[in-house]
């Protein structure tokens, strides 16, 4: 394999996580009967520009499909987020009912919607169906389409260019990341702002975030790879910011590199000389991960197990990529986590993809009142917590398994998640640490 952006041959291995069907491709019960596509799954690191890749196997059009079911506004907390957000880019950039917003990636128009809200002109590029089907039920217009060069200019023609374009969480999921940032060149104004959010490498590495690793993300992003990236597609990096959401995200600001005047903030210069010291541009840095990402599934998978021989009732909550990715990884079927819960009504019904594990609604908790509720999106787990905190009634607990193993007490509602001080399970001799 060749580097998606510079081209440079590939032999940097930073993990091998075996193989995986596409993360949410989730099953319906007729598809049980029928074999699934499993795909390799391992990341590289291009020692030319620094970009961290994962192997390329799966053609983009046969992970987003018409079905697509992520949709971001079940998640109250990227809601509050995302209102933040747009309150401050308003007041930052100046946006007014003159402007356009142009959000690509809009999902269900989760973020636009607030942008509508304060009447300034927006609409959305989103190429699955199901998600800009619910951006247009919130009264938001929607190119559905696959985001690149060609769109931008064939917009910019239109008369549709943006002073402001948001791309959340989305850059990991373009195969050309090159044409993807041509295209935001061509649509900007000349002044215009764009802002893209990414997890950051440097956290993944350090916080052992691996189940951000599946086939829909391409790429995990560093500022030191993606200010290159931007800088030979047209666009120059004027700021950064870190944010907590997604366990340690980046949130970059760039501007047209041929008409942007605004000045490059010293954060730029701190956050560069940050990675270079966390050892980004150095080989020996990538080569223990593999060994603490398996310490971590072994840990889990021992609780499981425990559980298991000790008679406890395990379920899960959140049927998201992530959890795919870790359950995939560790070989865990029903017979350990016998469902999940998820409240997307478009996964309710379906089953995990490669572990099978049925996916239900919420009342089932309340049903079988499970002893232990593994939070698989462990950045919602103070949300999830709180939403499920009822599960204390029957004495049930919750669990998360990244970056550590913790067993967590259900909070109440003005308060944040502990963690149990006691080892687990109970009978075992092992002290994990919590």
């Amino acid at each position: 394999m060749r580097c998606r952006h510079c081209d440079a041959p590939l032999s940097l291995e930073l993990i091998d996580l075996g193989s995986a069907p596409p993360s949410n491709s989730y099953l319906s019960r007729e598809a049980l009967s029928s074999s699934e596509k499993w795909f390799p799954l391992r990341v590289l690191v291009c020692t030319r520009c620094w970009l961290t890749q994962t192997d390329d196997i799966v053609d983009a059009r046969d992970m987003f499909t018409e079905d697509y079911a992520y949709l971001s506004s079940f998640s109250e907390t990227l809601l509050r987020y995302a209102s933040r957000y747009v309150d401050d880019c308003v007041e930052r950039f100046g946006l007014g009912p003159d402007s356009r917003v142009v959000e690509v990636a809009a999902n269900d128009g989760y973020l636009l919607q607030f942008v509508k809200e304060k009447g300034i002109p927006c609409y959305g590029v989103e190429p699955t169906h199901v998600a800009a089907e619910a951006a247009r039920a919130k009264g938001i217009e929607i190119v559905e389409r696959f985001f690149g060069e060609d769109l931008g200019e064939e917009l910019a023609a239109q008369g549709l260019q943006a002073d402001l374009m948001p791309a959340n969480n989305v850059m990991a999921h373009v195969p050309d990341v090159n044409d993807f940032l041509k295209g935001f060149a061509r649509l900007l104004k000349p002044d215009g702002v764009a802002s893209f959010e990414n997890p950051h490498l440097m956290q993944m590495l350090d916080k052992l975030y691996f189940d951000i690793i599946y086939h829909e993300h391409f790429s995990y992003p560093s500022l030191t790879a993606f200010s290159r990236v931007f800088e030979t597609n047209g666009l120059s990096v004027f700021d950064i910011e870190e944010i907590e959401l997604q366990g340690g995200s980046m949130r970059i600001y760039a501007q047209r590199s041929d008409t942007g005047r605004r000045p490059v903030s010293q954060r730029v210069t701190d956050f560069l000389e940050r990675e270079r010291k966390a050892g980004l541009m150095e080989t020996s840095t990538y080569l223990d991960f593999p060994l603490k990402v398996q310490k971590v599934k072994y840990d889990f998978m021992e609780f499981l197990i425990a559980q298991s021989r000790n008679g406890r009732k395990v379920a899960a909550y959140g049927a998201a990529a992530k959890g795919n990715t870790f359950l995939n990884y560790a070989g865990i079927r029903k017979d350990l986590i016998s469902y999940v819960v998820d409240k997307n009504p478009e996964k309710a019904g379906k089953f995990m993809p490669g572990s099978r594990i049925p996916i239900v609604d919420e009342s089932w908790l309340r049903k079988k009142k499970p002893d232990f509720v593994v939070i698989l999106p462990w950045n919602l787990r103070n949300e999830i917590a709180r939403q499920l905190d009822y599960i204390r009634e029957w004495g049930g607990r919750f669990v998360v398994a990244l970056p550590r193993l913790e067993i967590l007490q259900a909070p109440a509602a003005s308060t944040g998640l502990s963690s149990l001080r006691s080892p687990w399970p109970e009978e075992s001799t092992t002290a994990y640490p919590v």
